[in-house]
């Protein structure tokens, strides 16, 4: 076989291993593969050929490393109104125990509730900020509840 191939059968390895895994860092080191194939297809030397492949899979990799850190941060899953639904909901509470936990009824169930650090416990409408298991975890809000 002759270097290009080694270096097109060694792209297509990673590009299956990253379709197994899920790892998108994987595409740009195949990237860096893809240029080495191309560097042996343009007859470059072995060593050179190394040298494209490290240094462009190497920089898709930094690249797309300081591009995922620069973007914003997406909250976590059990405050995430994209992955929860509850979350943003209105609840009413009438009652707060002394540890400022509370029963609310929520979607036709009675939930465990708590307040949000550094909330006070008043009666009345709350917004659901968190779900962490089956509790959830509400601040107070300034719109009044749907009528149920």
């Amino acid at each position: 076989m002759n270097e290009p191939t080694l270096w097109w059968l060694a792209a297509g390895v990673l590009v299956a291993v990253e379709l197994v895994t899920g790892t998108f860092y994987l595409l740009m080191l195949s990237l860096g593969l893809v240029c080495g194939a191309l560097a042996a297809h343009a007859g470059a030397s072995t060593s050179w050929q190394w040298v494209s492949a490290a240094a462009v899979g190497g920089g898709a990799v930094l690249a797309w490393w300081f591009y995922q850190k620069s973007g914003p941060r997406t909250a976590p899953a059990e405050s995430n109104c994209d992955v929860n639904m509850d979350i943003g909901q209105t609840v009413v509470v009438t009652a707060w125990s002394s540890d400022n936990t509370c029963s609310v009824k929520y979607r036709g169930a009675h939930w465990d509730a708590t307040l949000q650090t550094g909330q006070i416990a008043t009666t009345g409408s709350h917004t659901i900020v968190s779900v962490i298991g089956n509790r959830l975890i509400l601040q107070k809000s300034i719109t009044t509840p749907p009528e149920s």
